[in-house]
């Protein structure tokens, strides 16, 4: 595939992420054109993005975009796995940007997936926005065992423990590592979230204490300042 002319891609991106944009960026997303992504991602850093409006206007909402398109067949699954891979690739790009001018505040969480998941980048993102208020995240990623789960909360000394749900069908593992978490540290505060959520489950708090349901990344503010 040709590659647009990098001083003409600079022409028409914005400096915020308006629908054109997110239009090409989309459709570079589903042609598996990493190069053109980067670009777009390059661009907005240039312009001083805000580094949490490229995780939630670009890449959390061309994600949904994709997992929507997969559901309606439109898309295989190996085109969802390369948007994924993609995606990884461009916050690895962000990272650094995203770290800049952080003070640390002083305060611990650890985020993880629940047993049985693997869809990783919705929990690594609020991982990442975590990190920016200035918090000291443990991020373990997919599929975490519970017992594992348990020592590193033990280990880190964690305020908040966060618990990412991407298929409903995971819902009851959900709450048995709940369960098992809740014997062991009674007082943790715990917050949960993701696509699974979408089915239902999201009144978790009337069945566990000391636990809400963030329904998206832009709310996550809320949460963690009343922690």
């Amino acid at each position: 595939m040709a590659q647009q002319n990098p001083e003409k891609l600079e022409e028409k991106l914005a400096f915020m992420i308006n629908d054109e944009l997110y239009s090409r960026y989309v459709t570079a997303l589903l042609q598996g054109d990493v190069r053109l992504c980067a670009e777009i991602v390059t661009h907005l850093l240039k312009e001083n993005t805000e580094t949490t409006t490229i995780y939630t206007e670009l890449f959390q909402k061309s994600l949904y975009r994709v997992g929507e398109l997969w559901e309606m067949n439109r898309v295989s699954v190996a085109v969802e796995h390369l948007a994924t891979a993609i995606t990884e690739r461009m916050l690895a790009n962000v990272y650094p940007a995203l770290l800049s001018n952080v003070s640390p505040n002083g305060r611990k969480a650890l985020i993880c997936c629940s047993v049985n998941e693997y869809h990783q980048i919705g929990a690594r993102m609020v991982a990442d926005i975590m990190e920016t208020r200035g918090w000291d995240v443990s991020f373990l990623g997919a599929n975490t065992p519970v017992n594992d789960m348990l020592l590193m909360i033990q280990e880190k000394q964690s305020e908040i423990l966060g618990l990412s749900v991407s298929i409903y069908f995971n819902m009851a593992s959900l709450h048995r590592t709940i369960e098992i978490v809740r014997a062991s540290f009674p007082g943790l505060n715990i917050f949960v979230g993701g696509q699974g959520f979408r089915w239902g489950g999201t009144d978790i708090s009337k069945k566990f204490s000391n636990i809400e349901y963030v329904p998206s990344i832009q709310t996550l503010d809320t949460i963690i300042a009343g922690r």
